[in-house]
């Protein structure tokens, strides 16, 4: 199959794919692009204003020949039709996408301050203080416990992975890896190295406590600056997930060391309930009324 032709087979995909079931078709002319917020995998990211509301958006724009390159016409029509689903306060929403002949577009929530990832590198020591990880965490367990209800498993929550909107909260983001499974178990092994959990080193079929996982992993990052088992070298990182080698700094507090111990356990059947996290009393104390 050429490339021409494997082409035109996704937009095929993409026209029989109505996420919305709305008869008006949009076009990049119902928008004006502003300034870049960053590249992607298959395109980039523009803020834009849609010109008969005003209303701020992102739009991502992702190029179809890339995509048919890497051979992710299922991953990216996956990743649609997922987020196309979510509605939660700490979800970015997809608001709607259409596409042309050489290019996807994806409508989003605008995120105006940008990945957590830099709020937590500009932090005073590269860290959050413990009653901001301590709200976050709330959120994003809140946000990931909707996704398993909605038997949605994310498979890569990290902080490049979540948005913050101008409001100081938190907005779940990049869903290129997660998955929609009713049965609620996997093989595939994917994700960021840091954070793999214990059964997808091992291969062994997993299910949505692999999040529970990357938000003990989380929580750890928030705290100290950097994930619990980097190390130099693929395989040291491995070998440290898989022997729960985890160091506590002395300024990490008891109920966070509690509450990171309870998410990092080997089995996956004696990991924390996400209706656990948002309850563990080290974070509700920081919870506001």
């Amino acid at each position: 199959m050429t490339m021409k032709s494997e082409v035109l087979e996704l937009e095929t995909k993409i026209i029989n794919h109505d996420a919305y079931g709305s008869s008006y078709k949009w076009s990049p002319r119902d928008f004006e692009l502003g300034s870049s917020l960053g590249q992607g995998k298959f395109g980039h990211v523009h803020v834009a204003r849609e010109k008969k509301t005003g209303f701020l958006v992102a739009i991502k724009t992702l190029f179809k020949s890339q995509i048919v390159k890497s051979k992710c016409e299922r991953q990216v029509m996956r990743e649609i039709e997922i987020q196309s689903h979510l509605k939660h306060s700490n979800i970015l929403r997809l608001l709607t996408w259409f596409h042309d002949e050489r290019r996807i577009y994806l409508v989003v929530e605008f995120a105006a301050g940008g990945e957590l990832y830099k709020h937590l590198t500009n932090s005073p020591q590269g860290r959050f203080p413990e009653s901001k990880a301590a709200r976050y965490i709330y959120q994003v367990a809140d946000a990931v416990e909707y996704c398993h209800q909605h038997h949605v498993i994310h498979r890569d929550i990290k902080p490049e992975n979540i948005l913050v909107a101008f409001s100081g909260d938190l907005k779940l983001a990049d869903f290129g890896w997660s998955v929609h499974a009713p049965s609620e178990r996997r093989k595939t092994m994917c994700g960021t190295l840091d954070y793999l959990p214990p059964e997808m080193i091992k291969r062994e079929v997993y299910d949505v406590s692999v999040d529970h996982w990357c938000i003990g992993v989380l929580l750890y990052e928030f705290l100290v600056g950097k994930p619990p088992f980097e190390t130099e070298g693929e395989d040291k990182t491995y070998a440290r997930i898989l022997s729960l080698d985890i160091v506590y700094p002395s300024h990490i507090p008891d109920g966070a060391k509690d509450l990171i111990s309870k998410l990092l356990r080997h089995s996956s059947k004696d990991r924390l309930s996400l209706e656990g996290v948002k309850k563990h009393y080290w974070v509700q104390q920081f919870q506001t009324v």
